[in-house]
């Protein structure tokens, strides 16, 4: 059965005890055709369903690592119970459909019972000092909770205890009034002898024990543990089996996400088994294109052309032919297992050369001979993944304009035992492939394309691929792409991809072939190879006279955070045509009132502002584009200080082409590691910045941090957008006051089919602390999480779907781009 429910939470009622309360969630997030039905028995209970919903709920679960989905709805089930139900046996709670029925929940009365009074309550955190001992937590009972501390040996320690709100509370204890939310304490006790103390939280005459051990890292165990194995024993005991199992599997796996995820594991446990490959192999689509996989073989060692073709035999696909070239010359070794393979298999048909040819005039030959309504292309000692032209033509199917189609791909060692190093790409991403090849294969495209695109180019050989690349994304009408991994690399000592120095002259070709594509499309730039091989810069024409950037800073006080701000501009950059918009907000020290006033006097670019609303970060903005006459917009926070001479013209650069919305920058926190490197949408539930926290020479998962690349959004923290783009979408949206509101902006460019670029050659400090908490105050939550789930209606598509600037195979949970569990 599919979708099965999945408890996280099976209590009383905390003020009721004759109802009981499982709560859970339904992998895609439905309940429809699902009937659910309790049973205490053999007698049926009432049993009744209610939803929550919202960027809380979506955040619970993304902490919980629910699942490779993301749960915005968790599901309720009150079961309210018969009276005497005290002498009752086992409850038990089914799910039906489509016919059938399965147990979702089972649970002995007995051990249901032991826990009724028990105050629900976790420790969240230990700070032992040498002088003192500090802990904090919930706690929440039947009546109001009391903790205290006992030493070794039972003694009660002189304590101070304070309770305060939880907000996040109420959504685990949806009964409960919001005003009883005081449920957060935190008590404070002088550090005992040896260490170690007892914490009790009680109420209506039970209580449940914490040991605590100081010299422990974390201090705290389970109630009653005092061990691991304690802990596990007592978890049982309160959960049962079932819970107990998923419990251990869910800390393994964040043990597991904590280390990092094995790709070798990880590749096994994703693979298609026996059964979906024979499921495949009967599949009869209805669109069934002959792929012609076109492949150029030049003195292929013989073991390893066994294994491309045998990997192409052995297709789940059948409509395939493939075309082999071989331009190994007049004395090739290959000739005599060419002439029995097209014995054996008829779909392989071969062309031969009498003279050695080049690796593009190589491909053409192959090119020549093919007859498929679609063209693969392999090299002659890689491999393809049994499914790779079934999930092509799986695509076509789905998206039947799709005329050039990718996917992911992994390296091979020599000897074909281990796959390593898979990247997991971007959907068409044009800016990304302007700074490196990152589509290489499998690559895909329709007969018509390649006509219109043509042949591959032999002055470019070497990076011929890239350039026919770069010529067929010029043509396509829709380019798809697999997020799978359908082909292997085989990497070794000769390989570019291994051994860079090994073909300098083809990484100078994929330069020329970038700077061919600039000049076709008519866009005026110069390509320079970027920080390593491979890797390609782009400087924009500048058109003269350079056009009106206006500077937009909204700023309250902190006048020292705004002359650093400002001085990083006018001492470093050489741009000749700014003006400075200063929105004041709600100052109220005098020195400010001065300092502006000094502005303006000396610096005739400068006008500040005032808004005199509250404080909303979107009408502030807008309210100082009012007075903005530049035909480009820097949106920079107060707390940001350039770092490099040029990063105006970086973030201008991209922005002057017509497709191009917003630019954003590579980002530092004051101690150098990374801030901002574009934002993907799905972190910690709804968004959050890439490679946050990386040290700042990092490259980043297949150098994302230092390449341009198109993302979903950047942070408005310092975010360049045309004038003409700005007001067609509306500017910022008001009604996301602080949360959100740029990321909101953001996806209304990509929504008009406008692009966001990050461009890591735009560098800034953002002075923004690490460890800040916006959303300290009860208010300032309520606000944060109405904000939020006001961009969850917004944006439910790509939330659900996911960003497709971000791989599905990667994690949410962190910002590495590691692999997803």
């Amino acid at each position: 059965m599919k979708h099965l429910f999945s408890v996280t939470t099976a209590r009383f009622h905390m003020r009721d005890s004759g109802s009981f309360l499982l709560t859970g969630y339904f992998p895609g997030n439905s309940i429809a055709g699902k009937r659910m039905r309790a049973f205490l028995d053999r007698q049926e209970l009432e049993l009744q369903v209610t939803v929550q919903e919202g960027f809380a709920i979506r955040q619970k679960y993304a902490r919980l690592g629910a699942g490779p989905e993301a749960v915005d709805r968790e599901y309720c089930l009150w079961i309210a119970l018969p009276e005497g139900y005290e002498k009752s046996r086992r409850l038990k709670v089914y799910q039906y459909q489509d016919g059938k029925r399965k147990c979702v929940f089972a649970a002995r009365m007995r051990g249901l019972l032991k826990r009724r009074k028990l105050p629900d309550s976790h420790l969240e955190g230990c700070l032992g000092t040498e002088n003192g001992v500090t802990i904090s937590g919930w706690a929440v009972g039947l009546s109001p909770c009391r903790v205290q501390a006992l030493d070794k040996s039972g003694k009660k320690l002189e304590a101070s205890v304070s309770w305060h709100a939880r907000q996040d509370f109420l959504e685990d204890y949806p009964e409960l009034p919001k005003e009883e939310n005081q449920v957060g304490f935190q008590i404070s006790f002088p550090r005992p002898e040896e260490g170690k103390t007892r914490l009790i939280i009680a109420a209506d005459g039970q209580s449940i024990t914490y040991p605590i051990d100081l010299e422990r890292p974390s201090g705290i165990f389970e109630p009653g543990a005092s061990s691991y194995f304690g802990q596990v024993k007592q978890y049982f005991r309160k959960n049962g089996l079932k819970r107990t199992v998923r419990h251990c599997m869910r800390k393994l796996k964040q043990r597991r996400r904590a280390r990092g995820v094995n790709y070798s594991r990880w590749r096994r446990a994703h693979l298609p088994g026996r059964e979906e490959l024979e499921a495949q192999r009967k599949t009869s689509f209805l669109y069934q294109p002959l792929i012609s996989i076109v492949v150029p073989l030049y003195r292929t060692p013989p073991e390893y052309l066994r294994a491309l073709v045998d990997s192409v035999v052995n297709q789940t696909y059948r409509n395939w032919e493939l075309c082999l070239s071989d331009g190994s010359g007049a004395d090739s070794p290959l000739r005599e297992y060419l002439e029995e393979l097209q014995q054996r298999e008829p779909r392989v048909k071969v062309t031969v050369s009498e003279r050695p040819l080049g690796i593009a005039e190589n491909t053409n030959a192959a090119l020549a001979i093919a007859e498929g309504e679609f063209i693969a292309f392999a090299d002659h000692d890689d491999l393809l993944a049994e499914f790779a032209l079934y999930e092509c033509v799986k695509m076509i199917n789905e998206y039947p304009d799709a005329d050039m189609i990718y996917s992911d791909e992994d390296k091979i060692t020599m000897d074909g035992r281990n796959y390593f190093q898979p990247h997991f790409k971007s959907d068409f991403n044009p800016d990304l492939l302007c700074s490196m090849n990152y589509i290489c294969h499998l690559l895909v495209v329709k007969r018509t394309l390649q006509q219109k695109a043509g042949m591959l180019d032999p002055a470019y050989d070497g990076a011929q691929d890239y350039d026919f690349v770069l010529r067929c994304a010029e043509q396509a009408e829709d380019i798809c792409h697999v997020p799978r991994v359908l082909y292997h690399w085989r990497a070794h000592a000769a390989s570019t991809a291994e051994n860079p120095a090994s073909k300098r002259y083809a990484f100078e070709a994929g330069m020329r072939a970038v700077q061919a594509h600039y000049d076709r499309l008519g866009i005026p730039a110069r390509v320079v190879m970027g920080e390593y091989p491979g890797l390609y810069r782009t400087y924009y024409g500048i058109p003269t006279p350079e056009p009106l950037i206006s500077v937009i800073i909204p700023n309250k006080d902190h006048t020292g955070d705004l002359e650093k701000c400002l001085r990083s501009i006018w001492e470093k950059s050489q741009y000749p045509n700014l003006e400075f918009i200063i929105v004041e907000n709600n100052s109220t020290e005098e020195k400010t009132f001065a300092y502006y006033r000094m502005l303006e006097a000396a610096r005739p670019n400068v006008r500040v502002v005032r808004w005199e609303g509250e404080f909303n970060y979107s009408r502030i903005n807008n309210f100082g584009v009012q007075y903005a006459k530049g035909e480009y917009l820097l949106f920079l926070n107060n707390d940001t200080e350039m770092r490099n001479p040029d990063c105006l013209e970086e973030l201008l650069g991209p922005c002057l082409r017509q497709e191009v919305g917003a630019v954003g920058a590579r980002l530092y926190y004051a101690d150098g590691t990374i801030q901002h490197a574009g934002v993907v949408i799905g972190f910690g539930g709804i968004a959050g910045h890439a490679f946050v926290g990386s040290d700042g020479n990092d490259n980043g998962y297949f150098s994302r941090i230092i390449c341009a690349a198109d993302v979903s959004a950047v942070t408005a923290a310092c975010m360049m957008v045309k004038r003409s783009v700005f007001e067609t979408v509306g500017g910022f949206d008001e009604e996301l006051a602080v949360a959100f509101n740029d990321i909101d902006f953001c996806l209304k460019i990509r929504s008009l089919g406008g692009l966001v670029v990050y461009n890591p050659y735009a560098e800034a400090y953002h002075y923004e602390s690490k460890s800040r908490g916006y959303e300290d105050t009860p208010e300032k939550l309520a606000r944060f999480h109405r904000e939020a789930d006001e961009f969850l209606k917004r944006w439910p598509d790509i939330l659900q779907e996911g960003d497709p600037y971000y791989n599905p195979n990667l994690t949410l949970e962190k910002a590495d781009f590691s692999l997803r569990v």
